[in-house]
């Protein structure tokens, strides 16, 4: 479902010099999988999954999602494909403030060119506990209330790949399994493939598959 070739990519550095950040031969992930990749901080784990989405270019190599080489991809076919099969929790969140959860669960469903459906939008909500702050803005909301909503916003068009960035970085320790118990219910409910990275044990051990970034990224070796 999920298949990287010989993925590289590098920055340019001030003095000119290349700075190798990915350098993955085969990474994959078969459908409905859940898979930890664990790393150190700075060792390529959101530059990753920011390609895996196509929201950063490759230097080279293929990225397939559910069939597709999203490096192939025009830039708005590429937006459209990942709108339509991959859910992404950031870590920050990125929730819109001027929306209430609601609207921002059912904003992420305008981008396939879909009509937003309000009722699975409702109910996300309501499976991540917030069926009582559908109408709440985020100022509104505490920290980990914010994080299931972009949760439910991550699953609200039904992706067959969803990527979670460190999703208990910013929440407060007891509401952390809550997320996970969130993500992976959800996932399994649904047969949706799950890469989640963290540099947290406590997170990785609860997963039967943990992949550890420096064997994955042979760039991380020598960063």
């Amino acid at each position: 479902m999920l298949l990287l070739e010989n993925v590289r990519k590098a920055y340019i550095e001030p003095s000119g010099e290349p700075l190798p950040i990915l350098d993955v031969e085969r990474f994959e992930i078969a459908a409905g999988e859940q898979v930890v990749l664990r790393g150190r901080s700075g060792c390529g784990k959101t530059t990753l999954l920011n390609c895996i989405a196509g929201l950063t270019t490759v230097d080279s190599g293929a990225i397939t999602v559910n069939g597709r080489d999203v490096t192939k991809l025009p830039e708005a076919t590429r937006d459209r494909f990942r709108a339509t099969y991959i859910g992404f929790v950031f870590q920050t969140f990125n929730l819109l403030p001027a929306f209430t959860a609601l609207e921002n669960v059912m904003l992420g469903m305008t981008f396939t060119g879909s009509r937003p459906d309000a009722v699975r939008a409702t109910q996300l909500l309501t499976d991540v506990g917030l069926g009582h702050r559908l109408t709440h803005k985020p100022r509104a909301l505490s920290v980990g209330e914010q994080q299931r909503v972009a949760v439910a916003r991550a699953l609200a068009n039904r992706p067959v790949l969803l990527l979670a960035d460190e999703p208990t970085a910013n929440v407060d320790p007891a509401h952390q399994q809550h997320v996970i118990d969130l993500l992976r219910s959800a996932c399994e409910r649904e047969n949706i493939a799950m890469l989640l990275v963290t540099h947290s044990p406590e997170v990785s051990q609860q997963f039967i598959r943990v992949e550890e970034l420096e064997r994955v990224n042979r760039a991380a070796r020598v960063a």
